[in-house]
């Protein structure tokens, strides 16, 4: 195959403070790397998460070393350092437009979860996302058709169409914002750290090289835990 007529590569970013990676990231991952074809997903730990509180956030090095745990069995997994060696404020936007810079003929699709979504007004440049590449919006419940138009800021609305029945929105660029329904897996990060504070079993809840090493490194243990 030519490299004029060879498919562009499609990469999944998926971004967060992973404060601890657990099996709901993990699953919910390959949930859309299979559905949508995705020939790799980033996860991407973030340095300084702009929206979250420093209490209760591991170490950088520790919250990469357990998503570097936790996806080694997956080869459609990779872990990025993108975020953690700029260093400072951690802006998915700035995430984005370095990755396009290096990668101009990949195809991106940024993953976030439905409550991110619907604050995504409040971050940096956040109307240049959608420029930049596809998101796809993952959600446990089912997401109503007449909330997709509501759930987007105001002030882009006009730069989306409605497809049906894909469930999904159109920018004016031609990238797409699509809604996915995921396993409904009732774990949490915040939830996590809560029982390690209280020294109670985490075991099912994260993969079991995280288990340890968040055992033989004492994380959490003790702390409140931050949401």
């Amino acid at each position: 195959m030519s490299a004029r007529t060879r498919r562009a590569q499609r990469i999944g970013i998926l971004g967060g403070t992973f404060n601890p990676i657990h099996i709901g990231h993990l699953r919910s991952a390959e949930e859309i790397r299979e559905r949508h074809r995705l020939d790799q997903i980033l996860f991407i730990p973030s340095a300084t998460p702009p929206h979250k509180r420093g209490n209760g956030l591991a170490a950088a090095a520790h919250r990469l070393a357990m998503v570097k745990l936790a996806i080694a069995g997956n080869p459609a997994f990779r872990p990025s350092t993108i975020e953690i060696r700029r260093r400072g404020r951690s802006y998915s936007v700035d995430t984005l437009r370095l990755l396009r810079a290096r990668m101009p003929d990949a195809e991106f699709a940024f993953i976030m979860g439905i409550d991110a979504f619907r604050e995504i007004s409040t971050w940096k440049d956040y109307a240049t996302i959608f420029g930049l590449c596809n998101v796809i919006v993952t959600s446990r419940p089912p997401i109503e058709k007449t909330a997709l138009r509501a759930a987007l800021p105001v002030a882009v609305r006009r730069q989306f169409w409605y497809r049906s029945p894909t469930f999904e929105l159109v920018h004016h660029t031609g990238n797409r914002i699509i809604f996915e329904r995921i396993t409904a897996l009732d774990i949490s990060a915040s939830s996590i750290r809560r029982r390690l504070s209280r020294s109670a079993s985490i075991r099912y809840l994260v993969p079991p090289a995280v288990e340890r090493y968040i055992a033989r490194h004492g994380l959490y243990a003790g702390r409140a835990a931050a949401r």
